[in-house]
């Protein structure tokens, strides 16, 4: 008398398995996110920052070069183009750069619908 019994190996998740698996994944991804929106706005706040100590220090030199004293008026950014690496800034995100007179702190433009950390839409940026 012959009996075969027959063992099946099939590996497989269960559904309750898998529904962890999502689950945990969905906290790890709820958690990460938000972390990195803010990293990459801090980035570019920073960025700006870097841009706008450029521009104070533009301004510093070439006041001096022109013989300009405390509230001369700088009329374009464009006028700076000499005294930064390169000839020209380089914005990170269409924000525009107001050099403002000397002794005034520069200040930067964000475009409209564009908000950066505690900064709305279309505010300025004040040079640090």
């Amino acid at each position: 008398m012959k009996t075969s019994v027959s063992i099946s190996n099939r590996s497989a998740f269960t559904f309750i398995e898998m529904i962890i698996v999502v689950t945990v994944m969905g906290l790890l991804v709820a958690i990460v996110v938000p972390n990195m929106i803010r990293a990459r706005d801090n980035t570019r706040l920073n960025y700006i920052y870097s841009n706008l100590r450029t521009v104070e220090g533009a301004k510093t030199q070439w006041a001096m070069d022109n013989h300009k004293l405390t509230g001369a008026s700088v009329t374009n950014i464009t006028d700076l183009n000499d005294y930064f690496r390169g000839g020209k800034l380089v914005g990170i995100m269409s924000e525009t750069y107001v050099p403002n007179s000397i002794g005034t702190p520069a200040e930067a433009d964000l475009p409209s619908g564009v908000g950066l950390g505690q900064y709305a839409p279309g505010s300025s940026i004040p040079a640090p």
